[in-house]
């Protein structure tokens, strides 16, 4: 039987979750975590747990390389927060390239007419949703 892959837009502030229905078509926006401050297992723990609930057998995690491809210092953190991740759940932890996703959220947004002040709170949710989709398009049997 199929189950849940978690989209994660991993930023030092916040991390956007989105997460596939169970035929592994659809990526639905769940929330916006808020990171906390210095507490990196925290915020391991956080998905450890919440892998469980949604009964998740991977994460899929936006990679923010350079306009060029290149790897840069925020791909480093987000591969080393994947390890974490990896290493703590047991699960899985896939990487999407995710170059231009926040710039696509935030067209989204304006054309959908959403107020600055609430795209703000929505865009890292809705950021993980176009990295997961774009994930669950490119692995399509």
């Amino acid at each position: 039987m199929q189950k849940h892959k978690i989209g994660l837009d991993v930023g030092d502030v916040r991390i956007g979750v989105a997460v596939s229905d169970l035929l592994g078509i659809a990526a639905n926006p769940r929330e916006t975590y808020v990171r906390k401050k210095g507490d990196i297992a925290a915020d391991i723990k956080y998905f450890c747990e919440y892998a469980k609930r949604e009964d998740a057998d991977a994460f899929v995690l936006g990679l923010p390389k350079n306009m060029d491809g290149t790897e840069g210092d925020r791909v480093t953190i987000t591969r080393e927060f994947g390890d974490m991740l990896k290493e703590a759940s047991g699960i899985p932890v896939y990487y999407q390239d995710e170059r231009l996703t926040t710039v696509s959220a935030e067209r989204m947004l304006i054309s959908a007419d959403v107020r600055r002040e609430k795209r703000k709170q929505v865009i890292d949710k809705v950021a993980a949703t176009i990295i997961l989709q774009a994930y669950l398009d490119s692995h399509r049997g």
